[in-house]
């Protein structure tokens, strides 16, 4: 049933972003991150009374900066290929903390899926390097992410500190969001549109995973997420019309392939204080 609460929490995600990148148009990447952003820090303070402290600005400043540069990638490349870009920055990082040469070897693993995908995109052109640049980009934040993330939680600010970094992530980028786009980001359709991406990007996929980890060893987790490339390809396909080629899911399947592997040699996640299940909840969640 766990391992169902996260795959579910994987396809809510992408579709969310799908869903966001429809906003382009209107109010521009930054207006569509600002929007989500904001929304969420509002639905999170609801839930709980926002903490902020020096460990939750950290938090806030590398969730503005992943989903900046995630969406900014979006508006360029197709959804399932910045996905898979940006999964580097989890998996190079679980390698660089395992310190173990086999890990580094799916890092490898996944960069080859990664040169691949450079090579076609779906419409059988070269891919936007500017948008594979904010991929790695979001990748590098995803990274800093978890680590802002973990100390969040072994601080036992809980969702807490979640709700008070959202709203920090809120501040910075309302400002770059309202350049943009202006009074549309406050039109009643854009608004109610931002509601729905932030229910399926934030609200719903975090509450499906707090579920989910409070039974899920940490190498299953790992599994389930390494599958987010393959659920943003689905999203990006049936939503938003972006075919990927052969070429391209075979690169995708080899980073899927790498993450799978580095999540089975992972060691099974502590279940003993309540600060150490709070550090594992804190992993999801990148775009």
């Amino acid at each position: 049933m766990a391992v169902f609460l996260v795959l579910g929490s994987v396809i809510f995600l992408q579709f969310g972003a799908a869903f966001a990148s429809q906003l382009f148009g209107q109010i521009g990447a930054p207006g569509a991150t600002a929007l989500r952003l904001g929304i969420s820090a509002l639905m999170l303070a609801l839930v709980a009374r926002p903490k902020i402290r020096q460990e939750t600005i950290v938090l806030g400043l590398t969730l503005a900066g992943m989903n900046g540069t995630f969406y900014l990638a979006l508006d360029r490349i197709p959804l399932g290929v910045a996905v898979t870009i940006e999964f580097l920055g989890p998996l190079g990082l679980a390698a660089v903390l395992s310190r173990r040469p086999r890990d580094f070897l799916w890092v490898g693993l996944a960069l080859v899926g990664i040169v691949v995908l450079g090579v076609r995109e779906y419409t059988g052109a070269k891919l936007d390097l500017i948008g594979v640049a904010l991929a790695l980009f979001a990748a590098a934040f995803w990274a800093c992410y978890v680590l802002a993330g973990r100390k969040v939680a072994t601080a036992g600010l809980g969702i807490g500190g979640v709700a008070g970094a959202s709203l920090v992530a809120a501040a910075l980028t309302l400002p770059y969001g309202l350049s943009a786009a202006g009074a549309t980001l406050f039109e009643p359709k854009i608004l109610l549109l931002g509601t729905f991406v932030a229910l399926l990007a934030s609200a719903i996929p975090y509450a499906l995973e707090i579920k989910a980890l409070r039974t899920l060893e940490a190498a299953t987790f790992g599994v389930v997420l390494a599958l987010e490339p393959a659920a943003a390809a689905l999203a990006g396909a049936l939503l938003l019309g972006q075919h990927l080629s052969l070429v391209s899911l075979g690169g995708m399947a080899l980073v899927i392939i790498a993450g799978v592997g580095a999540a089975l040699r992972t060691a099974p996640a502590p279940r003993g204080t309540p600060a150490q299940r709070d550090a594992d909840l804190v992993l999801p969640v990148p775009q």
